[in-house]
């Protein structure tokens, strides 16, 4: 009987937080503005193309260079593609590398700041030297000189390019977790009863540290984002035929000021984007930390 009293009282416990996660988080503005957007943007990206008479390698020669009108409803770039379809597409492309690569940094980070942390001496030593090789490394000048070993090749290499560049901050942060964590009660309790060092970490740190990790993957869906842009717009990113959000804005450049539009709604798709993902971030800072000045405002 007692125990399922303290078994209820831990799962209403577990709500309630979720519960003052989720209001703060509501409550905050630029927050759930960057939720709403972000959603919009998703959305549209991926549905908005079933819409579109148009594919964003299909060529409309009767209209070469229009302006936005009800047939092409962003204009059409040079060679007569639909610039509203090709923009979609650069968000599709954009999106999922952003994803990708925030998924899989942010889980190759978890693993090897929890590790270091819980294991110390050595491991934690050798771990820690090859992060800081990997911090002070060019990681743009590495990836530009690697990129003619996967241009052309499937865009899946230029994720796992990124991905090596773009965890190695947040194991830092997640070490320094993971060293407070061991010393706890309930770590020492279970590493004394003989409980596998893999399922302390999973078990045990891991969903101690969720918070700091949520966030940080969702703060790197923007910088991933932006990285996989950059290299796009120097050629080092996603190839033709396909499109990214780089590539558009590096093809509308020359053209920004007398065609505006095949530049304009790459560039402020993402503009809203990258500021949709930092307020979101910004907002789940605050929702799981108590202590920080907007929470205690809320």
């Amino acid at each position: 009987m007692t125990s399922a009293v303290s078994e209820s009282q831990v799962v209403v416990e577990r709500l309630s937080r979720r519960a003052l996660i989720w209001r703060r988080f509501l409550r905050n503005r630029p927050a759930v503005f960057g939720l709403v957007v972000l959603t919009v943007i998703f959305v549209g990206a991926f549905v908005a193309p079933y819409f579109s008479p148009w594919n964003y390698y299909e060529n409309d020669f009767d209209n070469l260079l229009m302006p936005p009108s009800s047939e092409h409803w962003f204009g059409t770039t040079g060679t007569g593609i639909d610039v509203f379809a090709q923009t979609m597409r650069g968000l599709q492309k954009s999106l999922i590398i952003g994803i990708l690569v925030a998924i899989f940094s942010t889980s190759l980070s978890a693993f090897v700041g929890s590790v270091a942390g819980y294991l110390g001496g050595r491991i934690d030593r050798s771990l820690m030297w090859f992060v800081d090789l990997l911090l002070v490394l060019p990681s743009l000048l590495i990836l530009s000189i690697l990129s003619r070993y996967y241009q052309g090749k499937s865009w899946l290499l230029l994720v796992v390019g990124l991905t090596i560049f773009d965890w190695m901050i947040t194991s830092r942060v997640v070490r320094g977790m993971a060293l407070s964590l061991r010393e706890r009660d309930f770590v020492r309790a279970a590493k004394y009863m003989g409980v596998p060092t893999f399922t302390i970490i999973v078990r045990h740190l891991l969903p101690n540290m969720a918070s700091i990790i949520i966030i940080a993957a969702t703060l790197n869906v923007g910088g991933a984002i932006l990285a996989e842009t950059g290299l796009s717009y120097l050629g080092f990113g996603v190839q033709a035929p396909d499109v990214s959000l780089g590539t558009l804005i590096a093809e509308g450049t020359a053209a920004a000021l007398t065609y505006p539009w095949l530049f304009m709604f790459a560039g402020v798709s993402l503009v809203l984007t990258v500021l949709a993902v930092s307020f979101i971030g910004d907002g789940l800072r605050d929702a799981f930390d108590p202590g920080s000045a907007r929470s205690k405002k809320i």
